[in-house]
């Protein structure tokens, strides 16, 4: 039994060590806090992933990554039984960068921290690890082209290592990650005055396993 237990133990300190790595690969690759939490904190919640249908998001239907093309807040529940662990990434940003067209450049900034941190995963033996981001793939990585490539060539996606789907369409609560993460979030960041030095975090999960 004192075997089972201190083994038990050994895998718990080299998960927390390995998790504990990420999260400073995360902060090195331009991550402003990263941080480990156990999949059970995270929240599921299908009202918020209505919200890209009703009122309609801009980007709805436009990428694979975002609804109608991804299982939503169900298929997300079941995605989490599988895992134990996650690491939230934030991106602190000046509100006058998120209100300019230079927008586009730091998502495809946060989609690349967490798409990183996912192969990082892979390589340290956490194989079925997956990452999700904030915004849409297509406005980010492909607006310079008229459409989709998967949808609307049934071709392959053009940019697979970084492409993350987005964690609206699955209903997970930032908000939420963000307090059990221990981060403050301003709710009405987004009615600020510009000329003030104001920021807003933009947020990316990773499930690790």
């Amino acid at each position: 039994m004192d075997e089972i237990i201190n083994n038990s133990l050994q895998r718990d300190d080299k998960t927390n060590w390995r998790l504990k790595e990420l999260t400073k690969l995360a902060c090195r690759s331009g991550a402003s806090g990263a941080t480990a939490i156990s999949t059970s904190d995270i929240s599921v919640e299908d009202d918020l992933a209505k919200l890209c249908r009703e009122p309609r998001c801009e980007s709805y239907g436009l990428s694979t990554s975002c609804p109608p093309h991804v299982s939503g807040p169900s298929g997300f529940r079941e995605l989490l039984k599988k895992f134990k662990h996650a690491i939230v990434i934030k991106i602190d940003v000046p509100l006058e960068i998120l209100l300019s067209s230079e927008r586009s450049d730091i998502m495809k900034l946060l989609h690349e921290i967490a798409a990183g941190i996912e192969q990082a995963a892979a390589k340290t033996g956490y194989f079925n690890s997956k990452a999700f981001a904030g915004g849409s793939c297509k406005k980010i990585f492909c607006r310079d082209h008229k459409g989709c490539r998967v949808l609307t060539e049934g071709g392959e996606c053009r940019n697979p290592r970084h492409v993350r789907p987005s964690m609206s369409g699955f209903g997970i609560n930032v908000s939420e990650l963000m307090h059990i993460a221990g981060w403050t979030m301003n709710r009405n960041t987004f009615k600020a005055d510009p000329d003030k030095a104001s920021t807003a975090p933009i947020c990316g999960l990773i499930l690790i396993g």
